[in-house]
Order: structure tokens, then C-alpha cells, then sequence
């Protein structure tokens, strides 16, 4: 072993993707083995019902992990546990023997006696579903991590069949491969070289060097003019100081994020970041015990990634930036793709291809350079011009998308149960981009977050199954605040695109969002988007009407920021917001051919369809008896407490935005032939300290 004060188990158990007829269980270790999932009903806990068995893959010298799956034939309403044993050439052990060590002695990731986590299937009814989102975990953001609520709700509904959630999406921005702490990224380089046991030979301007020799808070130059990312333009150097570059170090802080294991090695020593690490444990327990499924947004690679034509040219033209994009989605692919798409991984697949190909290139100890264009193949890196270096652009109808390799894992998928079915969208590997990509007006121009073949692909998943109430995750929301529409409109005529995200939202591009919409309503009458990105939450209601056809209801739930909330995300929390700007209700008229929708207050002549758009406003904070693992508050916690008047209660209840960190549950009431949507956002107060307070939103849908 590594580290043999640490347990076997670095990371996990994760519950992942969990169905009637199958049941993944991702975990990370630090040895060799073959893991066996068994699943036990909890009325009958030590019979064991279903077995699945997966050998580890090798990522490096002390990384093991695996996705193991188990066929079974599950029931709703009922609470199954499972368990996990690790087999070795030479004996086994139990996952409570894996999970301890002589460092951590007393590791209990179950909600009851029998020590076993558990877990449900989504219901048959859709008023008795319920849904847990969120977005953006920044471990050094400001404020306190949302994410261990979910801990809490688990522990307070664990045996309760009505009550307890059913699945977590987590809807990106789950790490943070830009926006880095120096402590962090001083315990990701250690950690990820030493799990590997070996130093990859990053590729600079005509030389190499390794990832400990790139030290934290020197690492803003590089970024931004070797790799060639955005994230440090202007004024913003300091975001990119400690930008990850090495695969392990991508490893690493996924480890870093969902256990407190490797931070032994390394204790943390800034305040956000301490915090962070002493309610993991929470974290840790709470994805062990229900279904979890996650999407990519730009972070979990770098800040902008492909935002639009010009950072594409401008990164993946590069060497380093090729390499720590390649990094970061093979880091991706095995920590958060594998476990969405089980069936993707699988022998013969794509996913096991790429599998192959990360050990191989990991025992090769970064030698093998067939193993490398194999990993650039497989998780869709595109090809570059022999004359240029530049990547490669295919058309797509009237726009240009990355070329890649027709054998590439694909990211989005569709989840169904016997009341639901949810469509993950991928709004960033199929970006459409103009045509003429000469302009420095074109490059920069907003793209379409899916061009359109491919936004008739992932739509199609769609086409069946009409009696089940859709879901749509977008990881980027299809409508926000309208100062922040202005604001963009501004800097896309100043061409400062790079500092506002301006094309990362659907509404900045209208014939993008005209599609979507068109599609969409055809196929359903009602949806509900998830969505996150944005640092604040709300609850946005569409209306759609046709000519042609019944009237169509999307309701956006948007909920972020789980760790990352902002001076300014602070101020539109509050009453002050819709004080001084409200948001009003908005009107688009639309066509189908070519797709287009302009806004305006009055009626137009002759649209195919029209929309209109309203905020829900938020009811007053109610108090929850929600709680978690107490640590002591700090100086500096709370940015306001020198103003008592802003830290009241009065003044930080505003009627639109949770703009404060927060996760969500979505949860459904019926009244006769009405259907509503119940948007909980549960956050911390700051009239006292630590309290997890909620405000809902409310609108009927359906």
C-alpha cells in the first residue's frame, strides 16, 4: 500500500446509476482487486438477493477503481441495502475492514443498525417522487458546503418510504480544475504522483516538465499563455494561479472532494477550505445511500471550456492545453461518466476500450504514446491539421462542430422509472460555432450549445414513453436574470466575451433556443430543466403556445451555488433585489423556418408560436430541524456581520434568488387534475449561524 495508516478505500462507495434491473456501485482503492456488490432487501438483511463482480482497473501504482454493477429485479417502495467484498489473490475483506484503518478507526457510512447503506427506487406515482440537484463545489468558495444537508435529509428520512428522496443530480462544476486553493493543489500534486507512482511529462514550449515542478501561485503564466486558457484573462490571473494540469492531479482532487482520506496526508490550513474538509465526512455518507448521476459543466475542465470558436483555436491548438483537457475528461470519464452509463463500459465497448488504454498508458508510466491517441480518441478530443496544429472542424449544417472520432464515449443519457424519465443534456463537447470562423466577430460569437443534428440526437431519446413527466438537465439555464442578459449583449459588442461566460447561456443565442423550445414542445407538453451554473437559484415558469397544438408548460429549477456564493450572489439574495430590479414578465415570438424567436411586450403578426415567462417568488424562510456536524465559526464566516442590519432575517428573505449556497428538492403535489411543481432550496441563515433554514417555490405544471 501507499499509505498504510489510510484505509484500503480512498473514495466511495458511491451509489451511482440504480434501476429495477441494475444497481453500480462506484468505489476507489488504494490495491488490486475484484469487488463484489451484493444487494440485500432490509426485512430479510443477511440473504443476499443479488450479486455483481468487476476487477478494479489499474489508473496507477496505489489508484484502483471500479464501477461494479449488479442484474437484479428491484421493487418500488421497498428499501434494499447493499454491501461490498474485496477479493484478493490472497484472501478478502469486508467494506467496513476496508474502510478503516489504524488513522480512521471508525468510518459508518449506514443510517442503521446492520451497517449497510441503503437505498430506494424512484415510485410508481409521481406525486410521491422526489429529486435532489445541485451545482458548483468550489472547496475553497466562500461560504459553507450545502452538500452534506443532503447527509441530514437522509438521516432523518432513512426509513421513512414516503419521505426519503429518491436521486441526486449533480448538474456540474462538481471540481474545479481552474479555480484552484494553492493547499488543495499542493495536496492534489502529492497525492495524484504518488497514487500513480509516477510524474507525467507535461508538454511546454520545447521542453517538459512535471506537475511538482510547476509550483501553487506560479502557475497563471503558464496557464494562460502556453495552455492558452481564458480563465485568467484581464484582470483574473489569480484564478488560473493554481490551475491543475497532470492527471493525477485531476485523480486527486476528485478523491480530495468526496473523502476525507486524502486529506490525512496533508491537512488543509485555509479557513473555506478546513470547513470543507471537516463535514466530508457527511459528503462521503451521503452518496454512499442514493442513486447519484452527474454532468459535466466547464470546470470540471477549465473555465470557458469551449465557450466558443476563438478558445478552441486558442486551447486545443496547444500542447499543454490539449494534454490537460485530455486529462481532465479521462479523469471525468472514470470518476463521473462510467457510473451514469455503466453499459458504455462494458466489454467490447467504448468505455472499456478507454479503460485499456488509461492503464496501459499508467503502466507504461506515460511512455506509450499509441495509448495516449487512443485516450485522445475515445473520450473525443479532435484531430489536428498536420499543417496548422489547429483542431479540426467538421460542418453541421449551418455551423461547425469539433471533429472526433465516431468510436468517442458519448456524455448524455436518459434515466426512466414508472413515473419519470430524465434526459441529461451534453451543452458542451457539441457546440455549434459559425461557419465563418475568419471574422474575430465570428470566433467570438456566441455558439449553439448543441448543434442541430446533435440536438436532434439527444431530444430523440425522448420519443417514447409520452405518460411519464420529463425531466431535462441543462447544465447551463435556458433563461436567467435580465441585468445579466444586458450585461452580456454589452460585452459581446465590446469583445470581452471571456469575462462574463457571454454565449454559455441558451437565451444569448435566440435561433439555438428557438430549436430547443420547438423540439421540445413537440415532443412533451410539459417539462421540468434542472439546471445549476449560475451561483444563485430560482424557480422560472414558461409558457408555450401554438396555433397548431395544446398549450406547453417548462418549468426551470435552477439550483447553485452548492459552495461557491459571491459578494454580488449575496446582495441579489436579499430584499434588495427586487427592490431595485424586478424581474418582469417577458414575451418571445417565435418561428420554426429557419428557427428564430425575437422578444417583444406587444403582439407580432403571424409567429408560429409565442412564449411568455414569469419568476416565481420564493415564501418566507422556514426553519428546518435539519443539522450538521457542528465546527467552531471563524471571524470573517459571515462577509456582513459587521452590519447587524443586513444579517436579518427581514432583510435576507428576497422574493426571487437564493442566492446563498444551497441544494434542492424537487417534489410534486397533485390537486385534481392539477399537477405541482415544489422547488425546496435549503440553505444556511445568517441571522443564526449554522441554522439550515428552506424556502420553496411553488406553481402548478401540469
Amino acid at each position: 500500500m501507499l499509505y498504510p495508516e489510510l484505509p484500503l478505500v480512498l473514495a466511495g462507495p458511491i451509489l451511482r446509476h440504480t434501476a429495477p434491473e441494475v444497481v453500480t456501485v462506484w468505489v476507489a482503492l488504494q490495491k488490486a482487486c475484484t469487488v463484489e456488490l451484493r444487494i440485500y432487501h432490509t426485512q430479510a438483511i443477511d440473504d443476499c438477493l443479488f450479486t455483481g463482480k468487476r476487477a478494479t482497473v489499474a489508473l496507477g501504482e496505489s489508484l484502483h477503481v471500479v464501477a461494479v454493477t449488479a442484474q437484479t429485479t428491484l421493487q418500488p417502495d421497498q428499501l434494499y441495502a447493499y454491501d461490498l467484498c474485496f477479493k484478493f489473490e490472497q484472501g478478502e475483506c469486508s467494506l467496513q475492514e476496508g474502510l478503516t484503518s489504524d488513522r480512521f478507526p471508525d468510518v459508518n457510512l449506514s443510517y442503521f443498525d446492520h451497517g449497510k447503506p441503503t437505498f430506494l427506487l424512484p415510485p410508481t406515482q409521481i406525486e410521491d417522487l422526489k429529486i435532489l440537484h445541485g451545482s458548483c463545489r468550489k472547496p475553497h468558495g466562500h461560504g459553507i458546503d450545502a452538500l452534506p444537508i443532503l447527509d441530514s435529509l437522509l438521516e432523518t428520512t432513512a426509513a421513512e418510504i414516503r419521505d426519503r428522496p429518491h436521486q441526486l443530480f449533480l448538474t456540474g462544476d462538481q471540481i474545479y480544475g481552474d479555480d484552484v486553493s494553492a493547499r488543495l493543489l499542493e495536496t492534489a500534486t502529492l497525492l495524484g504522483d504518488s497514487l500513480l507512482g509516477w510524474q507525467e511529462k507535461l508538454p511546454l514550449k520545447s521542453t517538459f516538465m512535471t506537475a511538482s515542478e510547476l509550483k501553487p501561485q506560479e502557475r497563471g503564466e503558464i496557464a494562460t499563455r502556453q495552455a492558452g486558457f481564458t480563465g485568467g484573462l484581464g484582470d483574473k490571473r489569480q484564478k488560473v494561479e493554481n490551475h491543475l494540469f497532470s492527471l493525477g492531479e485531476y485523480y486527486a482532487t476528485y478523491l480530495l472532494s468526496w473523502s476525507q482520506i486524502g486529506w490525512a496526508i496533508l491537512k488543509p490550513t485555509e479557513p473555506h477550505l478546513e470547513r470543507f474538509v471537516h463535514t466530508l465526512w457527511q459528503v462521503r455518507r451521503a452518496l454512499a445511500n442514493i442513486p447519484t448521476y452527474m454532468i459535466f459543466d466547464d470546470h470540471d475542465v477549465t473555465d470557458d471550456w469551449n465557450l466558443n470558436q476563438a478558445w478552441c483555436l486558442r486551447v486545443l491548438g496547444r500542447s499543454l492545453g490539449r494534454r490537460v483537457v485530455q486529462n481532465a475528461l479521462l479523469a471525468y470519464a472514470v470518476f463521473q461518466g462510467w457510473g451514469n452509463t455503466p453499459e458504455r463500459f462494458e466489454v467490447e465497448q467504448s468505455g472499456a476500450r478507454l479503460l485499456d488504454a488509461a492503464q496501459t498508458w499508467s503502466a507504461s508510466q506515460g511512455s506509450d504514446r499509441a495509448a495516449l491517441q487512443e485516450i485522445a480518441k475515445l473520450v473525443g478530443m479532435p484531430p489536428q491539421d498536420p499543417k496548422t496544429g489547429l483542431p479540426k472542424f467538421i460542418q453541421d449544417g449551418d455551423v461547425n462542430i469539433l471533429d472526433r472520432h465516431p468510436d468517442a464515449l458519448t456524455w448524455n443519457f436518459i434515466i426512466r422509472s414508472q413515473c419519470h424519465e430524465i434526459l441529461v443534456l451534453d451543452t458542451r463537447t457539441w457546440r455549434g460555432y459559425p461557419l465563418d470562423h475568419e471574422q474575430v466577430s465570428q470566433k467570438i460569437a456566441p455558439p449553439r450549445l448543441i448543434a442541430p443534428a446533435a440536438l436532434v440526437q439527444q431530444l430523440s431519446l425522448l420519443q417514447d414513453s409520452k405518460h411519464l413527466t420529463t425531466f431535462l438537465v441543462a447544465p447551463t439555464n435556458l433563461f436567467g436574470l435580465q441585468v445579466i442578459d444586458w450585461i452580456h449583449h454589452w460585452q459581446l459588442r465590446k469583445k470581452k466575451v471571456f469575462s462574463t461566460d457571454v454565449g454559455d447561456a441558451w437565451n444569448v443565442n435566440t435561433d439555438a433556443l428557438a430549436q430547443l423550445l420547438t423540439h421540445l414542445f413537440k415532443l412533451r407538453d410539459s417539462i421540468v430543466v434542472l439546471s445549476g451554473d449560475i451561483h444563485y437559484s430560482s424557480t422560472i415558469r414558461l409558457s408555450y403556445q401554438r396555433a397548431d397544438s395544446a398549450p406547453g408548460v417548462l418549468m426551470q429549477l435552477t439550483s447553485s451555488a452548492m459552495k461557491n456564493e459571491e459578494l454580488i450572489t449575496r446582495i441579489i439574495h436579499t430584499r434588495l433585489k427586487h427592490w431595485l430590479l424586478p424581474e418582469p414578465k417577458r414575451k418571445w415570438f417565435g418561428w420554426d423556418h429557419p428557427p428564430h424567436m425575437i422578444e417583444r411586450s406587444k403582439p407580432i403578426d403571424s409567429p408560429d408560436w409565442k412564449c411568455e415567462l414569469e419568476w416565481i417568488p420564493r415564501r418566507a424562510a422556514e426553519h428546518t430541524d435539519l443539522s450538521l456536524d457542528r465546527f467552531p465559526v471563524r471571524a470573517g464566516l459571515f462577509h456582513f456581520n459587521l452590519f447587524k442590519f443586513w444579517t436579518w432575517k427581514w432583510i435576507q428573505d428576497g422574493r426571487e434568488i437564493v442566492g446563498v449556497n444551497n441544494l434542492a428538492l424537487v417534489s410534486f403535489t397533485r390537486d385534481d387534475s392539477s399537477l405541482e411543481v415544489i422547488h425546496t432550496l435549503y440553505w444556511f441563515s445568517s441571522w443564526r449561524p449554522l441554522e439550515i433554514v428552506k424556502s420553496r417555490f411553488a406553481r402548478s405544471t401540469l
